[in-house]
């Protein structure tokens, strides 16, 4: 019996201690927020036209597989149409976007033929 009271006299004095008035009271003061860096990407004209003509010759061979093979789409058509026209028209973007495309589409023409036919 003597040990639980040695034991509540120690709880009470840590739950004492616990309750004790705080001394100094210490303010943090609120984090500035930090304004975004807006990195703007240099853009080289010479590689970028480099990249669409290049991607303009993978769209074109990968179209005359796929147009051999009659496994042509015709958004495939389409969009290698479109990257030619950006590319008479120093379009960069648009032309690595639309030969992108068009080499995609004509990939899935091709493997499409795997697949059997429907009745």
């Amino acid at each position: 019996m003597f040990e639980s009271a040695r034991v509540w006299w120690v709880v009470s004095g840590a739950v004492a201690a616990g309750c004790a008035a705080p001394g100094e009271r210490v303010e943090i003061a609120p984090p500035i927020p930090a304004q975004p860096i807006v990195a703007t990407p240099v853009v080289d004209e010479s590689a970028l036209a480099e990249q669409a003509k290049a991607l303009l010759a993978q769209a074109e061979t990968d179209v005359q597989r796929a147009r051999a093979k009659r496994a042509l789409w015709l958004k495939a058509w389409e969009d290698l149409l479109a990257a030619r026209q950006a590319v008479a028209s120093k379009d960069h973007a648009g032309a690595i976007r639309h030969a992108k495309r068009a080499s995609e589409l004509a990939q899935l023409g091709l493997e499409q033929l795997a697949y059997p036919a429907v009745k």
